[in-house]
């Protein structure tokens, strides 16, 4: 098989620029910081991955301007209190927290919560770390009756909000349960 001219020219051409060393588009250590930058983009789009509420029921009481967080012990997430706490404040509600049990019948609603924590290697990581994998909350009044629920699981699909930030995986919970929206 005989090549025309102009594509022998053009294979010679192609052959030698790779085999010329500086002639290659990126160099090895711009290749390496692209790559790096693309890990980087994909823990922080992970980081920020959408999560939702689910399972919302809300009674249609009148705004709140305080609430009392019933501490659960069995729930033991450092930043799940305080992202509670953060959320509610978007919300424009104060919190305390109390140890369930603890006798403050100063409240008018309680915030009650539970939750599941899992431990995996996020990506790009080499350590186990524990996550919120789902969570749910439940207001009442002082007597007791049920103002509010709402929840959060990991996506069941994909899983993209699994590494999020607590925060970001109770806001929309938050919100559905003192507004009744979600979003």
């Amino acid at each position: 098989m005989t090549l025309a001219p102009i594509h022998r020219t053009g294979l010679a051409g192609f052959t030698l620029s790779l085999m010329l060393s500086g002639c290659s588009v990126l160099a090895p250590l711009q290749l390496l910081g692209l790559g790096k930058a693309a890990d980087t983009a994909g823990a922080a789009a992970l980081a920020y991955a959408p999560a939702r509420a689910i399972n919302t029921v809300h009674h249609g009481d009148a705004p709140l301007q305080s609430v009392c967080i019933e501490y659960n012990r069995l729930a033991q997430l450092e930043d799940l209190v305080p992202a509670l706490q953060l959320e509610l404040s978007v919300q424009g509600v104060t919190s305390r927290v109390f140890e369930n049990g603890s006798g403050q019948q100063d409240c008018q609603a309680w915030l009650r919560y539970a939750a599941t924590i899992e431990w995996g290697v996020p990506p790009l990581g080499s350590t186990y770390r524990a996550y919120l994998s789902s969570a749910a909350l439940s207001l009442h009044r002082a007597d007791g009756s049920l103002m509010a629920t709402s929840a959060y699981a990991v996506d069941a699909d994909s899983g993209i909000s699994k590494w999020s930030t607590t925060r970001r995986k109770l806001a929309p919970v938050v919100k559905a349960v003192i507004t009744g929206f979600s979003s």
